[in-house]
């Protein structure tokens, strides 16, 4: 056998990879590729995001309104 001729192999799938968006342009030029990594990225962020929002309404629901100090005086008046 030559060794430039080419085996045939079993065609294997590999389920390991995950997936790849990739957006192209209407020049068909690539603009943008999205992995695996950036989908649980993003996943994170809206899971902290929603955490730190429950957790903000919360804190504002349970502490008391800032009342305005109301003077009885009248603010005296400037004069240049």
């Amino acid at each position: 056998m030559n060794k430039f001729e080419s085996k045939k192999s079993p065609l294997k799938l590999n389920t390991d990879e995950g997936w790849v968006i990739q957006v192209y342009g209407g020049n068909r030029r690539l603009l943008c590729v999205l992995e695996t990594s950036h989908g649980w990225v993003f996943l994170a962020g809206c899971c902290v995001g929603l955490l730190l929002s429950v957790i903000w309404i919360n804190a504002a629901r349970y502490n008391p309104p800032v009342e305005p100090i109301s003077s009885t005086e009248s603010p005296a008046l400037q004069v240049d």
